[in-house]
């Protein structure tokens, strides 16, 4: 026979004693007093270090076994190789002998041992403490698992519908595609609390912040009027969804009042505007900017996040932020908003010392258009994921966009993937063989990187406050002589990675990788090495011009090093903040209606008087529309001869070259002669 039958006979011949009732009368009567005990001792546990001794609950443990107030529990009283699970007969054992218990009660008081009397609460006491204490480290796991349960049950809905994932994790979620976005990584406080501790948080969230300035009127308090921006699905093909937000006419028609605010150039106009529309997307965008450049920042993040939330109201109920599935159009006027809205609250995080979020929002914006990538974020995943120190994704993403996107011929992600191997092969957890070949694969791709962009190397040694070696400063392939016949466009992304990154070169350790890395480029540029000249004739034919989506994340990123390179083209026609370059190619549901241009009147002063007088006053014999239109066109061409000068006076200034006067060899002239 098995040990559970054995058990199972020994617990019937047990059982066939007789059961006193008055022991099961008495966990009724003493339950009061047992919670009472319950809660004093709840509160000397709370005064009680995080760390309780396993010890301590080892010796509960056998208590309460030892301690045994019904017999029936004899019998699904396991060991440890055996199921815990009980059976269908010890189920109806024990509901029989509580039906039995409940019949009696009232009807026989029978007296009970006084050592059966201090056990039974004693150990009924000690089971609930068990209790109480699993339930509270149940809390603590739900917590920590909450994410990963929102994330299961996405890939459960998105797998019946037959939707793709992409993927940012390194090695654990290696079948997902590399853009993947995981929807706890979203939620910054999830990283804040890694980095300071759930009591930080949440104790930062009980302070109200104060009002500091004038446009916390305009955000503070909004009504919860509908907003008048909602999304609708355009397209379904191949597995991708196309979507794009919509505009009520009432939101035109403020988006018209906008357009007029923006053009007084006066922020208080903006303030009355979102006074009365609380949910305008681009007046909430640019008056961000107005308080950043104040250096408000905590009003300028709010009114992002107030704009996010605008769009997320709004948002189509098949629409998903991480399927990787859905797809948003920028040459539509009404999605460049919310990429902006997303790029700058991506911003305002890897400032708040968040760059694990902050790359899962870059991902999300590199998924909404992967193939165009409007505002270029490859220019900024790799500084991202260097920050965060999530080399392997990093990595992956060039291995597998290398093929069909080019991405070695980017200064950025020649470097930064390098350094990633690099990082890779110093961290402990990787085996000696693995990190021996990490480590020659990023001397390998630093060498080629400086081969390739030898322009980046003084300028992040500048940076970076680092004295080059006399041998290399000198060198003619490392010199200033490199940088002269630069290709404009490879000027402009050597300066945007330079100004982005450079931070990230500080370390001892990568300086001494990057210096003998250095000496091994320049005995292979004096070696006449054929892959120096075969990149030299690269960088000759291409970078001759940069495309649109690149000038305008330069303009977004606000780098010195890189808007100073910035085209004539760029730099000489209005940029506005709420839509920096818009495409050339733009599609817009509707246009603003013509404004009526200011006349140039020969009015005299008797009639200037009576239009102030009356502003319905016209004059007879006013000028005729043929009139209009010919002064609106000599504006218009005043306007471009003046841009014309512009730009030749700054190629002029640009130009000039000052040389010293001749000094004639004759000391002894006479100095009269100038009199």
């Amino acid at each position: 026979m098995s040990s559970r039958a054995l058990r199972r006979l020994k617990g019937k011949q047990r059982g066939q004693e007789g059961i006193e009732f008055g022991d099961l009368k008495l966990k009724n009567e003493e339950a009061g007093i047992a919670e009472l005990e319950e809660e004093e001792e709840e509160q000397d546990e709370v005064l009680q270090p995080a760390k309780a001794s396993s010890s301590s609950r080892r010796a509960k443990k056998s208590k309460s076994q030892k301690n045994i107030s019904n017999i029936y529990e004899l019998i699904g009283e396991p060991d440890n190789d055996v199921d815990k699970s009980p059976t269908d007969e010890e189920s109806v054992l024990t509901a029989r002998s509580q039906e039995k218990s409940r019949d009696s009660h009232g009807l026989q008081e029978t007296e009970t041992p006084k050592a059966d009397c201090g056990e039974k609460p004693h150990n009924k006491k000690k089971k609930k403490k068990k209790r109480k204490k699993a339930a509270a480290a149940g809390d603590v796991q739900e917590e920590s698992g909450a994410g990963e349960d929102i994330d299961a049950l996405l890939e459960t809905i998105e797998k019946t519908n037959g939707l793709s994932h992409q993927s940012g994790d390194s090695g654990a979620t290696g079948h997902r595609p590399v853009l993947y976005v995981e929807h706890r990584n979203l939620n910054p406080e999830n990283e804040l609390k890694r980095y300071f501790g759930a009591r930080a948080v949440l104790g930062d969230q009980k302070y109200m912040k104060p009002i500091t300035n004038q446009y916390d009127l305009a955000y503070r308090f909004p009504s919860l009027s509908p907003s008048g921006i909602s999304m609708s699905l355009l397209e379904s093909k191949d597995g991708l969804q196309s979507f794009g937000f919509e505009h009520s006419r009432d939101y035109q028609q403020v988006q018209f009042k906008f357009f007029d605010a923006v053009e007084s150039m006066d922020p208080n106009n903006i303030v009355v505007l979102l006074q009365l529309n609380p949910y305008h997307v681009d007046s909430l965008l640019q008056l961000s900017d107005v308080c950043r450049i104040q250096e408000d920042q905590e009003t300028a993040r709010d009114l992002i996040e107030r704009a996010l939330y605008s769009f997320e109201c709004a948002f189509h109920p098949v629409f998903s932020l991480t399927s990787g599935a859905s797809r948003l159009d920028y040459r539509r006027a009404e999605n460049r908003a919310f990429y902006l809205a997303v790029y700058k609250h991506m911003m305002f995080l890897e400032k708040r010392g968040c760059p694990r979020t902050a790359l899962e929002y870059c991902k999300l914006i590199l998924s909404l258009d992967p193939d165009n990538d409007p505002l270029c974020m490859l220019l900024l995943v790799d500084f991202l994921s260097l920050r965060c120190r999530e080399y392997a994704f990093l990595i992956r993403l060039y291995e597998e966009w290398e093929v069909h996107r080019n991405l070695s011929q980017l200064p950025n992600h020649a470097f930064s993937v390098a350094l990633a191997c690099y990082h890779l092969s110093q961290q402990e957890e990787t085996t000696p063989e693995e990190s021996q070949r990490m480590k020659l694969k990023s001397d390998k791709m630093l060498q080629d990187a400086l081969i390739m962009f030898p322009g980046v190397l003084m300028p992040l040694l500048d940076l970076c406050t680092v004295q080059p070696d006399a041998a290399v400063s000198s060198h003619a392939f490392f010199g200033p002589k490199s940088r002269l016949g630069q290709a404009p466009a490879l000027t402009e992304l050597e300066g945007l990675y330079v100004g982005r990154c450079h931070s990230l070169w500080k370390e001892a350790g990568v300086m001494l990788w990057m210096e003998g890395n250095v000496q091994e480029v320049l005995k292979r540029v004096n070696a006449k090495d054929p892959f120096v000249e075969d990149c030299q004739n690269k960088r000759k034919q291409r970078y001759q011009s940069a495309p649109r989506n690149i000038h305008r994340h330069v303009l977004l990123s606000e780098i010195k090093e890189a808007t100073s390179t910035l085209p004539l083209e760029v730099t000489t026609q209005p940029v506005m903040s709420y839509d920096p370059l818009p495409p050339l190619d733009s599609v817009t549901s509707y246009t603003r209606p013509e404004r009526q241009n200011p006349r140039a009147s020969n009015d005299s002063t008797l009639s200037l008087l009576f239009r102030s007088l009356l502003p319905n006053f016209q004059l007879q014999g006013g000028q005729r529309p043929e009139e209009d239109l010919e002064v609106a066109r000599a504006g218009r061409e005043l306007n471009q001869e003046v841009n014309r000068l512009m730009v030749a006076m700054r190629d002029m200034l640009a130009n000039i070259q000052f040389q010293e006067p001749q000094r004639e060899d004759n000391p002894d002239r006479d100095e009269e002669e100038w009199d």
